[in-house]
C-alpha cells in the first residue's frame, strides 16, 4: 500500500507544508521514505536519523556538475539523479522529515573550507564557501540541525570523520579533520527558510562564485574524487 504524506504536512505549519522544491506527498518521496524506514522504532526520533543517515549515504555529494535550474531543485528530481551538493541533500531530507510530519526548515550559512581542494580553491578564489545548507528539525519541541551532506565515502577519501547524528544533539560541521587539521568554520548564519529561497541563493552563488557556473543554472564539470586523486 502506498504510504501517504502525514496529515499534518499537508494541513499543517509552514515547517510541514509541502511546496513546489518540498514536494513531500510525490511518489518518489513515499517510495525513498518507505525503505528508508522500514527497519527503525515507530517515533519521530529514529524516523528522522533513519532519514538522515539514507539521504548522507543514498545520495552522492558533488560540488561539480551541480544543477540550480527550478525543476532540479525540487526533491524528487534530486532523488532520481542520486547526486547533489550540500542544498540538493538538505532539500531532500527536508521534503522526507515533512512527509513523516516532522517539522523541517533551511539553514544557510557562509562557511570556510579549511580543506577545500587546490582546484576548487582556485576556481573559486576563496576557500569561504557562500549559502552553504544544512537543515533544522523539530523534535519534542525543540529544534536542532541536522547536517546529512558529506557520504562516508567521500569523508574516507578526504580523512574526514562523518557526521553522525542521534536525534538529540546538532549535528554540525567538524572543526577538524582526523589529523587534527582545521576543517570547516561557520563565518556567517543567513537564517533558516520554510521554503526554498531560490533566487535568493541563485543570485547570491553568482556573485560569490560566479567562476564555479558554466551555465546560468549549472557549475563546470569535475569530479571531487578526481580533485583528491
Amino acid at each position: 500500500m502506498q504510504h501517504t504524506a502525514h496529515p499534518a504536512a499537508i494541513a499543517g505549519a509552514p515547517a510541514l507544508a509541502p511546496t513546489s522544491f518540498f514536494d513531500c506527498q510525490s511518489p518518489q518521496i513515499a517510495a525513498f521514505y518507505d525503505k528508508a524506514i522500514k527497519d527503525c522504532a515507530p517515533d519521530d526520533r529514529a524516523r528522522a536519523v533513519a532519514l538522515f543517515y539514507a539521504v548522507r549515504d543514498a545520495l552522492f555529494y558533488e560540488i561539480y556538475n551541480a544543477d540550480f535550474s527550478r525543476p532540479a531543485m525540487c526533491a524528487s528530481a534530486i532523488l532520481q539523479r542520486r547526486s547533489g551538493m550540500c542544498i540538493h541533500k538538505s532539500i531532500v531530507y527536508i521534503t522526507l522529515l515533512r512527509h513523516a510530519g516532522i517539522p523541517a526548515r533551511l539553514c544557510l550559512t557562509d562557511v570556510t573550507n579549511h580543506l577545500c581542494s587546490a582546484k576548487l580553491e582556485a576556481l573559486m578564489g576563496t576557500r569561504t564557501f557562500h549559502y552553504h545548507a544544512l537543515v533544522q528539525l523539530r523534535l519534542d519541541g525543540k529544534w536542532i540541525k541536522a547536517t546529512p551532506v558529506f557520504n562516508a565515502r567521500l569523508c574516507q577519501l578526504y580523512g574526514l570523520t562523518p557526521l553522525e547524528f542521534d536525534g538529540y544533539n546538532d549535528c554540525v560541521h567538524h572543526p577538524y579533520d582526523e589529523q587534527g587539521r582545521a576543517h570547516m568554520e561557520v563565518v556567517r548564519d543567513h537564517g533558516s527558510f520554510d521554503d526554498l529561497p531560490y533566487d535568493l541563493i541563485l543570485q547570491g552563488l553568482h556573485e560569490k562564485h560566479g567562476s564555479l557556473f558554466k551555465t546560468r543554472t549549472r557549475f563546470r564539470s569535475g569530479s571531487l574524487i578526481a580533485d583528491r586523486a
